[in-house]
């Protein structure tokens, strides 16, 4: 039953965004401001249908934490439920993203009108200048950057990879960093086609100020999110239907300490 309900979610979940992406496209000949959004209809029509027919809700916390106006948020990479369902969160978003996603027809015009962030992973000292100059354009408008600072999705429990340009980030746009931890990765794993029913819970970090050096900087941040998402899953523990993936975090966490 698990499975034909995953299967059933995973097609219905891309075919509504493709749906939604030729329903709302009228709103790419709109000034970015007036067509934004479309974008959080999105995801909560996506999230409506997580809930609906793979019985992932969501609970939120720390929403005090959000400073007014341009910021990093820097969030826990487990799942693809986060590049999705953390966006209503914010006023005005822009993703540091692949350049390879401004070809993938349709999907790319959005990232192109709205703004987002390309970043060409085979040249890294053009693309870290272009990026840097588009970021610090963002934060000047009063955006919001949101970043995976670990680059690619992790496991639910595994080894923690994150990436020092962030701090770099930190360190020029001096503005605050937001950290956001989550146990996504325990419903919607990874490379995984199964998803899991439960509560997804985000934590929203009080922000870190600018002001400290970069390497100080890293350090609490990844302290910061490690520690929260290590004690959401934790937590995840307590549900009366406990995700059979806390099993894997598990084998991977005693594969860390052997």
């Amino acid at each position: 039953m698990l499975l034909l309900r995953s299967t059933v979610f995973q097609i219905l979940f891309y075919l509504l965004t493709l749906v939604l992406m030729i329903v709302f496209s009228p709103a790419l000949l709109l000034p970015r401001k007036w067509g934004w959004w479309v974008v959080p209809t999105w995801s909560r029509a996506l999230q409506l249908l997580m809930r609906v027919l793979a019985g992932i809700k969501v609970e939120i916390r720390g929403r005090e934490n959000l400073p007014e106006g341009g910021l990093i948020a820097a969030m826990k990479h487990q799942s693809a439920w986060e590049t999705v369902a953390l966006i209503p969160l914010f006023s005005s978003p822009t993703f540091i993203l692949k350049r390879e996603l401004r070809w993938i027809p349709i999907f790319g015009w959005y990232t192109a009108k709205f703004r987002q962030i390309p970043i060409n992973r085979g040249r890294r000292s053009e693309a870290l200048k272009a990026m840097m100059q588009a970021a610090k354009e963002a934060i000047a408008e009063g955006r919001q950057i949101l970043i995976f600072p670990e680059g690619t999705r992790r496991p639910a429990g595994a080894e923690p990879k994150y990436k020092f340009g962030i701090a770099h980030l930190y360190k020029d746009l001096g503005c605050p960093v937001v950290p956001i931890a989550h146990n996504a990765g325990l419903y919607w794993p990874r490379a995984s086609w199964k998803v899991y029913p439960g509560t997804v819970i985000v934590e929203i970090l009080p922000p870190i100020e600018p002001g400290l050096p970069a390497d100080k900087f890293y350090e609490t941040m990844v302290a910061e999110i490690e520690a929260a998402s290590d004690r959401l899953i934790e937590e995840a523990r307590q549900a009366s239907r406990p995700s059979p993936v806390l099993e894997q975090v598990d084998g991977l966490r005693g594969a860390r300490t052997a």
